[in-house]
C-alpha cells in the first residue's frame, strides 16, 4: 500500500485579527493537491495542541509522513506529529505546497486585515556558507555533463553505495528532451571518498551552485537552510566552466548532479545525487 504523505506549512502571515494579534496560517496538502486544508489562528494559540486538533480535521486518515520545508515550522509540527503517531520529515522538496504558496501569495493583499508589510512566503533566511570540514576534502574535482537520456542508464543499475535519484527529479519526469545536457560536478575523493559520500548524504543535499566572488566558489545547499563551501577557485578557465555549468542548469530546468568517486578510472563510484534548486 502506498504511503500517505502530506506537505505542511505553519507560520505567521501579514495579517492581524480584530484584537491586533498576528495571525498564523496552517496549510496542508498532498503531492497532487487532492487534499488541501487551510486554518488561521492568533499567535497566542500557535502551539502543538492547536496543530493536533487541526491536523485531525484534514482527512479521515492521518498520513504516514508530514513533510516540512520551513525551519520555523519544524519544532511545533514535529511535536504535533509525535502526538498523532506521524513521522515529520524536514525537506525542501515540497513542490506542491510551494506552488500553492505562490498562488496564495497575492490573496493576503486583498484581505481587510492585511498589515501592509512586505512578505515572501517562500524565502528562508540562510546562514553564510561554512567551509567543508578539512578531513573530508577530496583530491580533485571537475565539471562534467551527461545527456538527459544517459542520466538514468549511466548510474541507476551500477552498484553505487549511495545512490539518490528521486523519481520527481528524473529527466523524463521533468520533461527534458533526451539531448539536453545535464551538468554536474565530479569529486575524486581518494581515500576520503566514502567518508565524504556519507557526510554529503547526511547533509540532505539539494543543489550545488556556482557563486561568483573573490574567490569564486561552489556552494552546496543542504537540509532546510544549510550552505557548505565545497570548493573555491580563482582560475579564469575554471570560472568560465562554472558559468557554462550554470547556463546548462538553466537549460535543464535546474537539474544537475554530484558524483563522488575514488579516482578518475570510472571503475568504482562512491555516491551519486540528482539535484535541483528548491
Amino acid at each position: 500500500m502506498a504511503q500517505i504523505i502530506w506537505q505542511a506549512d505553519f507560520y505567521r502571515r501579514p495579517l492581524r485579527d480584530a484584537g491586533g494579534q498576528a495571525l498564523w496560517e496552517l496549510l496542508v496538502c498532498d503531492s497532487t493537491r487532492t487534499v488541501e486544508f487551510v486554518a488561521l489562528c492568533p499567535q497566542s494559540q500557535a502551539n502543538a495542541h492547536w496543530l493536533v486538533e487541526q491536523l485531525q480535521l484534514v482527512a479521515d486518515k492521518m498520513p504516514d509522513t508530514i513533510q516540512i520545508f520551513r525551519p520555523q515550522s519544524l519544532s511545533l509540527l514535529t511535536t504535533a506529529g509525535e502526538q498523532l503517531g506521524t513521522t515529520v520529515e524536514a525537506t525542501r522538496r515540497t513542490y506542491a505546497l510551494k506552488q500553492w504558496l505562490q498562488e496564495r501569495s497575492p490573496l493576503y493583499r486583498s484581505m481587510n486585515n492585511y498589515t501592509g508589510e512586505a512578505y515572501d512566503l517562500l524565502t528562508i533566511e540562510k546562514p553564510p556558507p561554512t567551509p567543508l570540514p578539512e578531513k573530508l576534502w577530496g583530491e580533485q574535482w571537475r565539471f562534467a555533463a551527461l545527456s538527459a537520456k544517459d542520466v538514468e542508464a549511466a548510474f541507476q543499475e551500477r552498484p553505487i553505495p549511495i545512490l539518490d535519484m528521486p523519481p520527481a527529479l528524473m529527466p523524463l519526469q521533468l520533461g527534458l528532451a533526451s539531448n539536453i545536457s545535464v551538468p554536474g560536478v565530479i569529486i575524486y575523493g581518494g581515500r576520503q571518498s566514502m567518508r565524504l559520500t556519507r557526510w554529503i548524504q547526511q547533509t540532505s543535499p539539494i543543489a550545488l551552485n556556482y557563486i561568483g566572488g573573490a574567490p569564486d566558489g561552489l556552494v552546496l545547499e543542504a537540509d532546510l537552510a544549510d550552505r557548505w563551501i565545497v570548493a573555491t577557485f580563482e582560475d579564469r578557465e575554471v570560472s568560465a566552466s562554472a558559468q557554462i555549468y550554470e547556463q546548462r542548469k538553466q537549460q535543464s530546468k535546474g537539474l544537475h548532479f554530484l558524483l563522488v568517486q575514488p579516482d578518475n578510472s570510472d571503475v568504482t563510484f562512491s555516491g551519486f545525487w540528482l539535484l535541483r534548486q528548491d
